[in-house]
């Protein structure tokens, strides 16, 4: 089929180049020219596993190309995806839809008779009704479910298809494009216009609520001398639960979670519902980064005013680059407002990270960030620094003090190897030794 994109940022030029990986010939549209261009020439200008690679695959074939034209898209396309971005408003918690009013109305102006407009932005309940009034044309709504980080696989291969459409017409359609994803096996679900939206505000606020609480376990077995990881493990055995999204550390960030649930709780709310419990959630994702910093200042002797810290980690996750509400990021321009020499290291994030974190000081290599450090912060959970020596580690630290805010080092190997050791929701370890964390001068 020929399709169009409207969006090429994170989530439109991955459901562009995966739609042309299906057999379509697709058209991707953005307002950006340099956007545009980039990835004309084949380049992806974020980090996504396996996407660039791709991309650049089929510009050079033919079956992906990139414009700024929205009547060449409309000319071209039988079916129109708005993949572009609803982040929070700056005056509340309400999702900013200006960017997606924008792309229907101009893609509207310029389909051609029977296209059909499909939207995948995560969008309040409601936004598909009236757009649909709004400009008279067909339209579906079929959320995204990406992880960054596998986003390709996300797409190629996903848990489940949502349709919400009002025609069979359109159902066929979807039908079409999606062929080669429903004869693999992939689950459909063909529903109507509310339920489409509320599925992925449905689903990211789960998820959010069940990393809230385990990192709410956590405080409480901080308070009680429990171990959070045991609590955990017993936990995800019940199939009811699960082992997934079941790891205490520093919370959630990125773009998607923490705006999500706000514009959720906040949604409901004009519909009459209370989503109180939501706003709770956000509240204890918060605190995570807040007991960060209070046991940084711990291992240094009450303050980290002087102390030379290195952050492992700016990306929200591991496997991308995307700095957005980014927990390593916050607690690091925290310490920094407190008076630390604050030194950030991340494999992908550093450019994201400057351009939103300026005044912070940056590493180019995790080497370089250790060296001299009085406190290590282990924020980004990346395979190179879970695989860290430790002892290797001691020999550039100033003084070996580490911090786990994701929950996977292994205290006793690291305490065996010197160092002071903290995480969240874990008793300290047992025959710890090294620095006792006063104020020396250097």
């Amino acid at each position: 089929m020929r399709l169009t994109v409207i969006g090429t940022g994170y989530l439109g030029a991955t459901h562009a180049a995966c739609m042309a990986e299906l057999g379509h010939e697709v058209v991707g549209v953005d307002v950006d020219a340099g956007k545009v261009a980039a990835l004309r020439a084949g380049r992806v200008p974020f980090h996504e596993p396996g996407l660039a690679d791709m991309v650049a695959r089929h510009t050079a074939g033919g079956r992906l190309r990139f414009t700024t034209s929205y009547e060449e898209a409309g000319a071209f396309g039988q079916v129109h995806f708005v993949c572009v971005g609803t982040p929070q408003r700056k005056d509340g918690d309400a999702a900013d839809l200006t960017c997606v009013e924008a792309a229907f109305a101009d893609i509207a102006r310029h389909a051609c008779e029977g296209a059909l407009l499909v939207g995948k932005s995560t969008v309040p309940v409601g936004t598909a009704a009236r757009l649909a009034a709004a400009h008279g044309s067909e339209v579906a709504w079929n959320p995204e479910f990406l992880r960054e980080g596998f986003a390709v696989e996300d797409t190629l291969r996903p848990d489940r298809l949502v349709f919400g459409v009002r025609t069979r017409r359109a159902e066929r359609l979807l039908r079409r494009v999606h062929a080669p994803v429903l004869d693999a096996g992939t689950p459909l679900v063909v529903t109507d216009f509310a339920t489409a939206e509320l599925v992925k505000t449905a689903a990211n606020s789960f998820l959010a609520t069940k990393i809230s609480f385990i990192n709410a376990m956590a405080e409480v077995c901080e308070a009680a001398g429990g171990d959070v990881r045991r609590l955990a493990e017993a936990l995800g055995y019940d199939d009811r639960i699960g082992h997934t999204f079941l790891r205490a550390g520093v919370g959630f960030g990125g773009g998607c979670l923490p705006k999500d649930i706000r514009a959720f709780a906040h949604r409901a709310a004009e519909l009459g519902v209370d989503l109180g419990f939501l706003r709770a959630v956000d509240a204890i994702n918060m605190r995570r980064r807040d007991r960060v910093i209070t046991l940084a200042r711990e291992l240094c002797g009450g303050t980290v005013l002087g102390a030379r810290v290195a952050v492992l980690g700016a990306a929200f996750k591991p496997d991308s680059d995307d700095v957005r509400d980014s927990p390593a990021l916050n607690v690091a321009a925290r310490l920094g407002l407190d008076g630390a020499d604050v030194t950030v290291y991340d494999p992908e994030a550093m450019d994201n990270a400057r351009k939103a974190f300026p005044l912070l000081g940056y590493a180019l290599s995790l080497e370089e960030a250790l060296r001299g450090a009085d406190l290590v912060l282990h924020l980004t959970e990346w395979p190179q620094f879970r695989e860290v020596d430790p002892g290797w580690a001691r020999e550039l630290v100033y003084r070996p003090r580490i911090v786990d805010g994701r929950g996977v080092l292994d205290a006793d190997r690291w305490t065996a190897a010197g160092w002071r050791f903290r995480a969240l929701g874990r008793p300290v370890p047992q025959g710890e030794t090294g620095w006792t964390g006063e104020a020396e001068g250097r």
